[in-house]
């Protein structure tokens, strides 16, 4: 027990030896960081590329103005005003917002969609700031590595952990961010309402919008990051109103900005929901009309789409199938390229044709090292590259050595199905599109929805995107969301 703690008091020295202890910004307390703050900022450097290849920018100039601004004049105020923010915001229907380190802020389109004023945006805006200020992601930073979804650690993971690989695609495929703990949350909901109310707005409003993920997360079961570490939300709100009266009455201001109708009419035309343009399903086959091409997809079979990718999970999670582009001059060139990247051991290979696209068939698979540095059987893997047009597309079903067999013919289908797209009713789709309506007449939410010809199975959906209820009174003048394909 003598020699344990000697090396204990060892490893502890190496690290205050390579970086020390730094004070935290926010509390000023001292802590044991492993990471540097320039080795923070190189960090969220080196993930903002990736995070942006794997979601995709919204590109609104507007909106885009709008939380530069906001983001800028919050940092300026924040316990790290020397740092250079960066706010993006995601082509993504999952409602939610994250940071990584050194200054990196997101926003999905599909939060922005659901914020009802600018107060809402701003309170959230600095909970998400928080945790940059507060070192949190820095903090974890020093436990885990950043994780993101991709071809080669679907393989890695393999067995029965394509359980977790399935239900990641059912979620809509978020990267996966490290979890924050509550402390952390409670400290970043703190600063949200602190920097929110110092830039002018009404901080209450945060803690309203927390109501509106509770429901929507209800329905979904897609919870936030910053929703989901903590047990009774109901608590938390009203943690957030009590501190948002706090900070007000310290400012000895009156006057707090909300900026209902001004938000409003910034995200009139916002894409909601999927974007069929960047590829959907339709009865068990999916269209990508931009790029003109198809494939089946099996029945019942979870599928998430993302700019870099396609996956296509087995509802069990014992296999999974993964379309992407490919690197390669061409089929046989990307599959070579695969092989030696992913270490895989090939089984078979050979050319073929798929609807008259050439292409290159291998069969290979994946041994992977345990943390113990010993050899483990990973999948096996079917894979289809595919030239059409400029592309190498590339198709991967994988599933444990056992399993193999039994999803062969769904794997096969589903690569030899690839082809040309001409449809163009399949073409031609249209996304929903947040429109903002003025309410001609008294009446309440769910008859003034139906007026702008609203299913009734959507009621609920519409009435959660209003920040409202069905039975709630909306006055004439008064603007609410809709939605519309145009």
């Amino acid at each position: 027990m003598k020699n344990f703690g000697i090396k204990i008091a060892l490893i502890a020295a190496v690290i205050m030896s390579f970086n020390g202890c730094s004070r935290n910004p926010v509390t000023g307390k001292k802590e044991v960081m492993l990471m540097s703050k320039a080795q923070e900022q190189a960090l969220g450097a080196q993930y903002d590329p990736q995070i942006s290849a794997a979601y995709g920018v919204y590109k609104d100039t507007k909106m885009q103005a709008f939380i530069n601004d906001k983001g800028k004049q919050m940092g300026r105020i924040s316990h790290r005003p020397e740092l250079n923010y960066q706010f993006k915001i995601m082509d993504s229907p999952v409602v939610n917002a994250f940071a990584v380190p050194g200054g990196y802020v997101y926003f999905t389109r599909g939060i922005m969609a659901h914020f009802n004023n600018e107060a809402e945006f701003a309170g959230v805006l600095g909970h998400e700031i928080g945790h940059v200020t507060a070192r949190h992601s820095a903090q974890q930073q020093t436990k885990a590595t950043f994780a993101q979804i991709g071809l080669v650690a679907g393989i890695v993971a393999g067995g029965e952990q394509f359980a977790q690989f399935a239900g990641t695609a059912q979620q809509g495929l978020q990267m996966l961010f490290l979890k924050f703990g509550r402390d952390d949350e409670s400290q970043s909901d703190k600063l949200g309402v602190e920097y929110s109310t110092r830039i002018g707005y009404d901080a209450k409003e945060m803690a309203g919008f927390f109501s509106t993920l509770d429901r929507l997360s209800a329905g979904r079961g897609d919870i936030p990051n910053f929703l989901s570490t903590h047990p009774h939300p109901t608590d938390r709100f009203k943690k957030v109103g009590e501190m948002a009266k706090l900070w007000q009455k310290k400012t000895g201001k009156t006057n707090y900005k909300i900026n209902r109708n001004q938000y409003l009419r910034m995200i009139d035309g916002l894409v909601y929901g999927e974007d069929p343009r960047q590829g959907y399903v339709d009865k068990n086959v999916f269209y990508h009309p931009e790029m003109k091409f198809q494939f089946p997809t099996p029945s019942n079979w979870k599928v998430a789409n993302s700019p870099a990718q396609v996956q296509i999970a087995e509802p069990n999670g014992k296999a999974a199938i993964i379309f992407q582009l490919a690197q390669g001059t061409s089929p046989k060139a990307a599959a070579q390229k695969l092989v030696e990247e992913a270490k895989l051991k090939v089984a078979e290979s050979g050319d073929k044709k798929v609807n008259g696209l050439n292409a290159f068939v291998m069969v290979s698979d994946q041994v992977a090292e345990n943390q113990q540095g010993q050899q483990q059987q990973g999948p096996r893997i079917l894979s289809y590259f595919i030239q059409y047009g400029s592309n190498i597309y590339a198709m991967h079903g994988l599933s444990s050595q056992a399993d193999f067999q039994r999803y062969f013919t769904l794997f096969q289908n589903t690569m030899e199905g690839f082809d040309k797209l001409t449809d163009q009713s399949k073409i031609n789709v249209k996304p929903e599109r947040i429109a903002i309506k003025t309410i001609s007449k008294s009446s309440t939410l769910k008859d003034a929805l139906l007026s702008y010809n609203t299913p009734a199975n959507r009621l609920e959906e519409l009435a959660i995107l209003n920040g409202m209820k069905q039975t709630d009174r909306v006055t004439s003048g008064m603007l609410i969301k809709a939605v519309e394909k145009k």
